[in-house]
């Protein structure tokens, strides 16, 4: 049996130590603020890490709007049929796409495909001591490296989002519309007077804003502070999407209460 001490020693270690990563990526964000004006000077690095986090995710993004919206076109059709407002479909499929669907599930894809890219690029820089390279030639890493990514990272998710949302409202309209057959004028004016653009898609893009800095904060932060080594590569990766969807979802919460409490 261990002795008590030892637990509270190790709880201790355990909450000193979280502290700490919290404080030193703290420190590292504003780090890469001060530094972001040598990435936007040297804008082919920006755009390049755009096209590796925004363009190289469209795939996915797509593929996965279409279906989440012809899952949600097809459920909701049922459950506004028992009702007998099978012409509020698009109402449904849009106020859930726009304001929650849509930033979450690109939000999580980004985190994913594109979050888990970054840090293992800058976990492996670091473990091939290219980052430290750099520092011998009087190149900084936070502003040659890091800077473009985290900024690549916050201007794609947003787009993303925006991208996931009009696929889900698309396959919506597929399956209701086409398929099913709600009537289509119904289906679009419904949607167009009842969305409104400052409660519920401008609050989507502030979410999908927010996520995008989270999760680009988290994987180049994962991948800049990852122990030299393979297995600590990999961990930092796991760390990313771990965290980044936990992040998400805490978010989430936080940003519809208060979207919420605004509205009301």
């Amino acid at each position: 049996m261990r002795n008590p001490l030892d637990v509270i020693r190790l709880l201790g270690h355990a909450v000193v130590e979280r502290i700490w990563r919290l404080g030193f990526a703290a420190r590292f964000f504003f780090a890469i603020l001060r530094h972001s004006g040598t990435a936007f000077r040297r804008l082919p690095l920006t755009i390049r890490e755009i096209y590796f986090s925004g363009v190289l995710s469209l795939l996915i993004i797509l593929v996965s709007g279409t279906f989440v919206g012809l899952v949600l076109g097809l459920q909701g059709y049922e459950t506004l049929q028992r009702y007998g407002s099978t012409e509020a479909l698009g109402i449904l499929v849009a106020l859930s796409l726009v304001r929650e669907l849509g930033p979450v599930v690109a939000g999580l894809l980004f985190a994913s495909r594109a979050g888990s890219s970054i840090t293992a690029e800058i976990g492996l820089m670091k473990a091939t001591e290219q980052l430290k390279a750099m520092d011998m030639m009087a190149v900084n890493p936070l502003a040659r490296v890091v800077a473009p990514r985290f900024w690549g990272g916050v201007i794609s998710m947003p787009l993303l989002a925006a991208m996931f949302s009009a696929m889900g409202v698309f396959g919506g309209w597929l399956i209701g519309v086409v398929f099913i057959g709600v009537d289509d004028g119904a289906f679009w004016s419904q949607m167009q007077s009842s969305v409104d653009f400052r409660y519920d898609i401008v609050n989507g893009i502030i979410k999908s804003v927010v996520f995008g800095f989270a999760v680009s904060l988290i994987a180049v932060f994962e991948g800049y502070d990852s122990v030299p080594t393979a297995e600590g590569v990999s961990r930092a990766i796991t760390r990313t999407v771990v965290s980044s969807a936990m992040t998400i979802l805490a978010l989430d919460f936080l940003l519809t209460s208060f979207m919420f409490r605004g509205t009301s």
